[in-house]
């Protein structure tokens, strides 16, 4: 039975070591040709060791077609701002819903829960048109709305149900030493919630970075542009044979959400609740 199961080991480390080196075989193609200069990678040898490191020609080259810094801030600026205005306007609800004395707490959830049931290509229309009409086409705000407002669900979702595994005899003991409901909110709630709220946020600014839909539809000049909305017109601003340009923009493009997921990767093992009512 011992060697069966020794034999078992073998096996599945060997074939998880094969299906690691094949998930990481485009990966190293990327970092080698994005060093590459346009001539070098035009040669067609694609798996060689780049013989000259032109990555500063490169950036500067994708940076110039695109203003690539420019989406780069401005997505760092959707997903911080955004994702936290979500999580705090989430909480509040979340708080309500879970802990106050309120009719129809259900409906209010399934209300605001409902904004992520319909594909998001439903609301292109629609606030494509209002934002033509109001003047928010086109703008950092009328961008950072749309995402603040389509991160929520998943936010109330996540901490409404870690509050409901909140004991409630620690708000009931805040309650007799006259604690307010902001209070209790803040210092227990709040405080207590550490580990979803890293969760929801690492989820959301994930979201938001590699939103495509929203930045390609709702903005049209680099000022407004994201990131993912910039390298979606690489290709037509800076010709098919650039490869190792677009290859480079995509490395750099990808630290940001990486950053993140490896500060709040304690966390974010332990974000989700496992109590729901």
């Amino acid at each position: 039975m011992k060697s069966y199961n020794d034999r078992s080991r073998k096996n599945i480390s060997i074939f998880l070591s094969i299906f690691a080196f094949l998930w990481f075989l485009p990966f190293l193609y990327v970092v080698i040709n994005s060093v590459k200069s346009r001539k070098e990678y035009n040669l067609g040898e694609f798996w060689d060791l780049p013989k000259s490191f032109s990555i500063v020609e490169n950036f500067v080259y994708v940076n110039d077609r695109i203003d690539f810094m420019m989406g780069f801030l401005n997505s760092l600026f959707y997903g911080a701002i955004a994702t936290t205005l979500a999580i705090l306007f989430a909480s509040l609800a979340a708080y309500a819903i879970s802990s106050l004395k309120i009719k129809g707490k259900m409906f209010w959830f399934m209300l605001i829960y409902s904004g992520t049931i319909f594909p998001f290509q439903m609301y292109i229309i629609p606030i494509f048109r209002m934002y033509s009409n109001v003047d928010l086409y086109d703008t950092k705000i009328g961008l950072l709305v749309v995402y603040t407002a389509l991160c929520i669900p998943f936010c109330l979702f996540v901490l409404r149900n870690y509050f409901y595994s909140i004991p409630k005899e620690l708000v009931e003991s805040a309650k007799m030493d006259g604690a307010s409901d902001f209070k209790i909110y803040l210092s227990i709630f709040m405080r207590m919630a550490k580990a979803p709220i890293a969760a929801c946020f690492l989820f959301q600014f994930t979201w938001v970075w590699n939103d495509l839909l929203f930045g390609l539809t709702l903005s049209k000049s680099a000022e407004a542009r994201p990131i993912m909305s910039s390298l979606s017109l690489l290709n037509g601003a800076a010709g098919t044979n650039d490869v190792p340009s677009a290859l480079l923009a995509a490395i750099i493009a990808s630290i940001p959400t990486l950053f993140i997921f490896l500060i709040l990767n304690k966390s974010f093992n332990y974000g989700f609740p496992t109590t729901s009512k």
